[in-house]
């Protein structure tokens, strides 16, 4: 997931809800659940539920992508030969171009081993399987901020939030007026020079 040169990234694709697939082979049967997540801590509870919910299962691997580039990542073998199958999770995530995505595939062993490239298939088309099950979703990423300012500037700062289509959430307005926005990663820029060039206005990062 490589940012553009031209502009900055901010646009993103992930998974609206929770979705399924199953893989079977000789006997072993592969359930992959596909979950929308954003934080690593959310990823730790949705893994814990899940060894919790199948805790008769032989293997629980999983990997997951988080961010609008992407940069956070992980791939887990649990037990399996490295390689074999937090690997092939990681790489169905990437081949649709997804984040902000977690890939749980369980396993229960059917007594015959599946050797390596055996291994790769069953996590890899499981994965598949569960993500084709699954909406897509194009996710954007933004910058919050807290704007303060005198009344004398409000329609000035209102023009702002009106030519850039801007929402207002938590606003107080008195003689010291602020509200909160969230500017996406492309139109920051554009947005603090706005700002900043109404007089006794300032947005600060949150």
């Amino acid at each position: 997931m490589n940012g553009q040169n031209t502009q900055t990234k901010d646009s993103y694709k992930s998974i609206e809800a929770p979705s399924k697939g199953i893989f079977k082979d000789n006997g072993s049967k592969f359930i992959a659940l596909a979950f929308p997540v954003e934080t690593e801590e959310e990823i730790k509870a949705i893994v814990s539920s899940v060894k919790k919910e199948y805790f008769d299962a032989r293997h629980h691997c999983y990997a997951y992508r988080l961010g609008h580039l992407g940069d956070k990542f992980r791939a887990n073998d649990d037990g399996e030969p490295s390689g074999s199958s937090g690997r092939p999770i990681l790489g169905q995530i990437d081949s649709n171009c997804l984040s902000d995505i977690l890939v749980v595939v369980v396993r229960y062993f059917g007594g015959i081993k599946l050797g390596i490239p055996g291994l790769i298939r069953a996590y890899k088309t499981s994965t598949a399987d569960a993500i084709s099950n699954a909406r897509l979703v194009e996710k954007i990423a933004s910058e919050h901020f807290r704007i303060h300012f005198g009344y004398s500037a409000m329609n000035d700062v209102m023009k702002v939030f009106k030519d850039m289509s801007l929402e207002q959430r938590n606003q107080s307005f008195d003689m010291e007026c602020s509200l909160e926005t969230s500017v996406r990663l492309s139109m920051v820029e554009s947005f603090l020079e706005r700002i900043n060039d109404i007089s006794g206005c300032e947005a600060i990062p949150i």
